[in-house]
């Protein structure tokens, strides 16, 4: 795809989505940090549940430091690997309570340092917590990245890179969140609704999909 369908596409997805932001529930970095290592294999919308109760009883780290696994558990155990994440979160409040005064460090090396934050987690907060240019590389971005051909690559971390190279400076940063939400909600895993996507024209996937027609 070459450099001038690239600009129009996040253009499109700009003039649609002027201040796209992530579906998960935060008021501080801390919350969003929780909410995001909730979030591996699990939805937004199943995290949201689970913080909606946590948060108004306890958001801080030595507040939930102080409930230790099993006081966790009860707020997230609807969600997939709730004992392992209640773990990694606990452990997470300990050493931001030890080794960063309460506060969610800053940089990808340190963030990464934290149990159950790996690379996405980590440029997710960076991103949307604390503004930098990053793209977390998710199912949705990695399979909106090659099916369109706007960044092509076997992992996702190649794609990462692709994107971070392919996309034009003044749409870095909010380029996250336009091709989760593409591939959220337009690009989709099984059936893409390519009938009723902004970028159809510029798309590069080869088995675009008609409109569905109506059961007579």
């Amino acid at each position: 795809m070459n450099a001038e369908k690239r600009r129009e596409i996040f253009m499109r997805f700009r003039h649609a989505n002027p201040h796209p932001t992530t579906e998960l529930e935060y008021t501080t970095p801390f919350e969003l940090l929780i909410a995001v290592i909730l979030s591996a294999q699990a939805t937004d919308v199943s995290v949201n549940k689970a913080t909606r109760k946590l948060y108004p009883v306890t958001n801080t780290p030595a507040a939930i430091y102080s409930l230790q696994v099993e006081g966790l558990i009860p707020f997230i155990q609807s969600i997939g690997l709730y004992r392992t994440k209640a773990k990694n979160i606990i452990e997470t409040c300990r050493i931001l309570l030890a080794a960063h005064g309460g506060q969610v460090p800053r940089t990808r090396e340190e963030l990464q340092a934290l149990p159950g934050v790996g690379r996405k987690t980590a440029n997710v907060v960076l991103n949307t917590a604390f503004g930098q240019s990053t793209i977390a590389v998710d199912t949705h971005i990695f399979r909106v990245a090659n099916r369109t051909g706007i960044a092509p690559g076997k992992n996702v971390e190649a794609v990462e890179q692709k994107l971070l190279k392919a996309v034009p400076q003044e749409f870095l940063h909010d380029a996250h969140h336009w091709l989760i939400l593409h591939g959220r909600y337009t690009c989709i895993a099984r059936t893409p609704l390519c009938w009723n996507c902004m970028i159809a024209d510029l798309c590069e996937y080869k088995m675009k999909t008609p409109l569905p027609q109506k059961g007579i």
